[in-house]
């Protein structure tokens, strides 16, 4: 999804709307790669952030704006960790 993929930033948001995106051929799943290197991929549902005029406004915002999104992730990653959770289950899996 991004070149940077241990670093945080908004690289995700700017790459997903600044990237001209085309699906894959190969026999895997369903999915897109940048047009002009082949290198990044971005699934169906990633792609439909920018075709829901609802969710297109952040992807716009956050894109253009990265302290916008550092301060609402942090705003949300806090209350995800402050509200913490109860009655998991664990999978075999996990």
């Amino acid at each position: 999804w991004t070149p940077t993929p241990t670093t945080f930033n908004n690289a995700y948001y700017t790459l997903l709307s600044n990237l001209n995106w085309v699906p894959k051929e190969w026999d895997g799943p369903y999915q897109y790669v940048d047009a002009p290197t082949g290198r990044l991929m971005m699934l169906p549902t990633d792609l439909v952030l920018l075709q829901d005029k609802s969710f297109a406004k952040y992807v716009k915002e956050y894109a253009s704006n990265p302290k916008k999104f550092d301060y609402d992730f942090t705003v949300a990653f806090q209350k995800l960790e402050e509200l913490g959770t109860n009655n998991l289950t664990p999978c075999d899996w996990a």
